[in-house]
């Protein structure tokens, strides 16, 4: 008897503790779209050549701007400017000319560190790809010129003068170093290809020339927000009590218990500007309507909304209110629910269930 009260003791403590141990909670990053700056003042060419690295090198800088639209993919224009360079070696004698440029690009990105390590906006170092499409608009090859003049055997089959638009690509790679949630300090590198005319001369293949930027990114508005999710509780334990002897005895007879209908709720969800139902948002109209069906004497409540993020409130307005029609249209013309169980109204942007811009362009549909 006593060893069965010791353990029962046991038991008693030990359920005690695990009910008093609560889940931590843990904070979850959430992404949001933004737009940023680029500057990047300090930077070098190296246009390829028959010359040592070092009497090929030019200033360079570069100014942009882009949007991220996820935490992976964004799109960048920048434009890229200064001077480059050429040369060669003529009966021992380095002859090397330079010109003036500035070229518009492109570019799709790619941060590399979100799409292997997950989105992490206060990871200290983060790396990217990119490569795009745009424009070199050179100037001022007057020295290219001054060289096949002295020289008159020089070879510059491919002189030009004046102003010369081509059509460039290139592909890079960048470092950021975090210093703040709005400021990145950069590393920028990139390979660009124009046609064998860049240079004045000939020679039957794609010039190149080499770009190494310094710079910060700054980013505009929020680039995220925080949520905290509480784990589920465990299941309780609960410990019987040992007894000697169990006595039966006839169950009083239940009373009757009352069914209640549990509310459902719907997020119809919307893209940017648009008011009609796609995908998987449709089955949530027909849950709704079956639940409707169900239950004849409930009612449901259709709410429209617009994200405050974009548009003005006159236009989000009338986005919300459409959203929330078109939700009312499908239940009674495709459900054939009564309108008189159906109510509807409009916040527009004025209201924002949602911590997420994106999420807002919702109808909001409570049935009890």
């Amino acid at each position: 008897m006593k060893i069965k009260k010791i353990i029962l003791s046991c038991l008693l403590v030990m359920g005690c503790l695990g009910a008093a141990a609560q889940p931590e909670e843990k904070t979850e990053y959430v992404f949001n779209p933004h737009w940023y700056l680029q500057v990047q003042p300090v930077g070098a060419q190296y246009t390829l050549g028959e010359l040592s690295f070092g009497k090929l090198v030019s200033y360079n800088a570069q100014i942009g701007a882009g949007y991220q639209f996820n935490p992976i993919v964004g799109l960048r224009l920048s434009v890229n400017a200064w001077s480059s360079r050429a040369g060669s070696e003529l009966d021992n004698s380095i002859k090397k000319w330079r010109w003036n440029y500035v070229a518009p690009m492109l570019d799709a990105t790619v941060n590399v560190s979100n799409l292997f390590c997950g989105f992490n906006p206060k990871r200290i170092f983060e790396f990217s790809v990119f490569g795009g499409i745009g424009m070199n608009i050179a100037w001022n090859n007057g020295e290219a010129a001054a060289v096949k003049e002295n020289l008159a055997d020089y070879n510059l089959q491919y002189l030009w003068d004046g102003t010369k638009v081509r059509l460039a690509g290139r592909a890079g790679i960048m470092a950021d170093f975090r210093i703040c949630d709005a400021v990145t300090l950069g590393l920028e590198a990139s390979a660009n290809v124009l046609n064998d005319h860049y240079n004045s001369k000939k020679a039957g293949n794609a010039d190149w020339y080499i770009n190494a930027l310094i710079g910060v990114k700054i980013n505009l508005g929020k680039s995220y927000t925080t949520k905290v999710v509480t784990p589920p509780a465990p299941p309780e334990k609960v410990v019987e009590r040992v007894v000697e002897k169990v006595v039966e005895k006839p169950a009083p007879p239940a009373p009757p218990v009352e069914v209640k209908v549990e509310p459902l709720r719907r997020d119809i969800f919307f893209t940017i500007n648009a008011t009609h139902i796609v995908g998987d948002e449709a089955l949530k109209v027909k849950e709704i309507a079956e639940y409707l069906k169900a239950n004849p004497e409930a009612t449901v409540q259709v709410t429209g909304y617009a994200d405050k993020g974009t548009g003005n409130e006159k236009i989000n307005y009338a986005l919300s209110e459409k959203r929330a029609q078109v939700v009312v249209d499908s239940l009674i013309n495709d459900y054939g629910i009564s309108s008189s169980r159906i109510f509807s109204s409009a916040k527009g942007d004025t209201e924002q269930p949602f911590d997420v811009d994106t999420k807002n362009r919702v109808s909001i549909c409570i049935a009890k």
